[in-house]
């Protein structure tokens, strides 16, 4: 007796499975300009590559005969696969079943890709969007056992090792979450229990809980978008991104992994060189005005400084005092923290330092250089910025640039003041000065005003005084007295930037490949 019919039933089970919710659920999905998982999986991944775990998992009804009548498969889509020639475990929601709301088949599984990912030491993919839970499969009866009640993300059995599965994936592999249509509840904490997270313009939301919730909750009536569209969350940080269209996502979750090892057991990449390390720009002799109070472009420096095209800008809307980003520097992956002086002069706010000191976090984990090139006037002053609790998120930005492991170069281009500047030379920090560079324990204006309040008010022309001070003061600021002391590494023409960080490139080489293994403290969300 042979065993044809349990041949069917895999084979029927499969079929179902790559059915997912049907044709008209697919249908509805790709009407709402949606692909299915599957599909962007296919687009993610290379050609051929994605082997499925689990792939018969879920709900199946048999007859007397035991025969196969239905198949529910688990709505969570898991599996191994190559990215760009290396292997990572992708996994995402399937829409087309009950909107994404976790069946129990389908919430072992996405617990499992953390596990997975951590096994094999190889990035995480998420791609997300479905909600966190729903109360129609807690009604027992016909409901409970086809695979919608019974658990949920919300039972204790699950929340621990849920979430202890996050924070050991974060301490071991690169991971990724991207949102490609509403994310509500748990999916949304697993959205940002990530290194790197995009959403999509339009068609993505990042809710706690959704619209009906809130309204019955708070009388608040407002859409998904108007909640936690990308508009919203591009200022809030609770994603890094934003793309255009789903390609343009998995395009970002391809290059933000380009620049990170497989694991934290590997050394930070080094690819081929195709850019002149010696490559000299005179544009930025010039690049920064003369006039202090006149603005400049620190991206056109990026470009300038980096291997051509490299620059990768992270959470660009969030704390935008603030630039953080990934890099090449003579093909070796580096990243760069700077100051855009276009927001509050480049003054460190509450937003910018959170964004700072887990951008440093990121570069720490995953054993990558960190390259600052500092116009920092120092901490945000202010009401608004008391209240948002500046000094306090300030001071972990900090501690986490003095605790890190990576090795530091800063570039000193224009202001270094106060207590926020110190962040950025980071631990045994080399250190270049351009001649524009100025540094003290205050900006001039600030501390002419506290040092020469009372004449300035008593003059005849109290704010023709404050200018003679201000600019007597800014004449003596010159970088030259501290290159002279060996008080930095050295002061460079500013055209000569990217060849001495190519050679500081080179140097540390020999040091990075002993930085391997995990931190004593991973990214925290």
């Amino acid at each position: 007796m042979g065993w044809d019919k349990e041949t069917e039933g895999i084979r029927a089970r499969r079929e179902a499975a790559l059915a997912m919710g049907g044709a008209e659920a697919v249908d509805r999905q790709h009407g709402k300009g949606r692909l299915t998982v599957r599909e962007r999986i296919d687009v993610l991944v290379d050609e051929g590559s994605f082997a499925e775990q689990g792939p018969m998992a879920g709900h199946s009804e048999i007859d007397d005969e035991g025969r196969l009548v239905e198949f529910t498969p688990g709505n969570y889509v898991l599996g191994m696969a190559r990215l760009d020639g290396r292997p990572c475990v992708v996994g995402g929601e399937d829409f087309t079943l009950k909107g994404g709301s976790p069946t129990p088949a389908g919430l072992r599984k996405s617990v499992y890709a953390e596990q997975l990912a951590v096994q094999y030491r190889v990035p995480l993919v998420r791609l997300l969007e479905g909600g966190g839970g729903s109360v129609a499969g807690t009604r027992g009866g016909k409901n409970a056992g086809k695979g919608g009640g019974g658990a949920h993300a919300g039972d204790p059995v699950y929340v621990t090792p849920r979430f202890m599965s996050f924070a050991e994936a974060m301490a071991a592999v690169p991971v990724v979450s991207v949102a490609l249509g509403p994310v509500a509840g748990f999916p949304a904490a697993r959205l940002v229990s990530s290194h790197f997270s995009i959403m999509v313009r339009d068609t993505s939301q990042v809710l706690i809980a959704g619209p009906a919730v809130v309204e019955r909750a708070l009388g608040e009536k407002k859409t998904k978008e108007e909640l936690g569209g990308a508009a919203v969350h591009m200022h809030s940080g609770v994603v890094d991104n934003r793309a255009d269209d789903e390609a343009g996502a998995l395009a970002q979750v391809r290059r933000f992994l380009s620049y990170l090892p497989t694991n934290v057991w590997e050394p930070a990449p080094r690819v081929a060189r195709d850019d002149d390390p010696a490559r000299a720009e005179s544009e930025l002799n010039s690049i920064i005005p003369r006039d202090r109070r006149k603005a400049f472009d620190i991206r056109r420096v990026l470009e300038l400084v980096f291997d051509a095209g490299s620059f990768f800008e992270m959470s660009a809307g969030y704390g935008p005092s603030q630039v953080t980003g990934l890099a090449r520097l003579d093909g070796q992956a580096v990243g760069v923290w700077a100051n855009d002086c276009r927001f509050w002069a480049g003054a460190m706010d509450a937003d910018g330092a959170q964004k700072a000191r887990r951008f440093i976090d990121l570069c720490d984990s995953f054993h990558l250089p960190i390259i600052s090139l500092v116009d920092e006037p120092g901490f945000m002053i202010g009401t608004g910025s008391e209240a948002a609790g500046t000094i306090r998120y300030g001071a972990q930005t900090i501690f986490a640039a003095n605790q890190s492991s990576v090795p530091w170069a800063a570039v000193h281009l224009r202001k270094a003041f106060g207590v926020a500047a110190a962040a950025h030379f980071g631990p045994e920090s080399y250190v270049l000065t351009w001649p524009s560079a100025e540094s003290g324990a205050l900006p001039v204006e600030g501390g002419v005003a506290v040092a020469f309040g009372r004449e300035i008010a008593a003059a005849d022309d109290p704010d023709a005084l404050r200018s003679e001070l201000e600019e007597q003061f800014a004449a003596s600021r010159t970088p030259f007295p501290r290159a002279e002391s060996f008080g930095v590494h050295d002061l460079i023409e500013p055209a000569e930037t990217r060849s001495r960080l190519c050679r500081w490139v080179e140097w540390i080489q020999p040091r990075l490949a002993t930085l391997v293994g995990p931190t004593s403290h991973s990214v925290r969300p």
